[in-house]
């Protein structure tokens, strides 16, 4: 894997899950959140992966690093935040509870065949509820999502990327009702 030890080339954040599925979607909503409330330099790409699976696997092989952000089902209550490398996923075994973490596991083992894979940090959040058909977040999710925020910004300083706020800021309740409730332009 490339690496270098005090910063990266180039960067993607990418937001994984299914908005449909009540808090499977936080990924999605924390990169548009982040979209809408940070400066955003060059080197740095946002992507809202959504259930995109299997499509995100060039952004392995395009970017020196690559912090995914989504649901996981490690140890802790609801709002429990975990990062972990490729390596320690690969590290678990074969045990994988959510769709997310068997896509990114398999997306994992595929691309380490190739030398040339950026390097990968998961940055998760144990979710309430993933079952539900429903838009939008559970009030416990809703509630950690600022600890999300700053575990993803953690992250971003350490590979060399330090965001700056900008003036006006969004909240998560305005980004999930834009996001998951979009409105079709009025035509005149």
């Amino acid at each position: 894997m490339r690496k270098n030890s005090l910063t990266y080339g180039k960067i993607a954040l990418i937001g994984i899950g299914n908005i449909m599925f009540y808090d499977e979607g936080l990924g999605a909503y924390l990169v548009k959140y982040i979209e809408e409330n940070f400066e955003i330099p060059p080197a740095l790409k946002v992507v809202e992966g959504g259930t995109l699976g299997f499509k995100l696997m060039s952004y392995y092989q395009e970017y020196d690093k690559i912090i995914l952000v989504g649901t996981g089902s490690g140890d802790g209550a609801s709002g429990t935040i975990l990062s972990e490398s490729a390596e320690d996923i690969m590290a678990k075994g074969p045990v994988r509870k959510t769709a997310n973490e068997v896509e990114i596991t398999m997306m994992i083992e595929i691309c380490s065949f190739h030398e040339d894979m950026g390097e990968v940090q998961l940055v998760t959040m144990v979710p309430e509820d993933i079952i539900e058909v429903k838009n939008g977040l559970t009030a416990t999710t809703l509630e950690h999502m600022p600890k999300l925020v700053d575990a993803v910004l953690d992250e971003l300083e350490r590979s060399g990327v330090h965001l700056i706020p900008k003036e006006k800021q969004t909240s998560f309740e305005e980004i999930i009702e834009r996001y998951a409730n979009p409105k079709a332009p009025v035509m005149a």
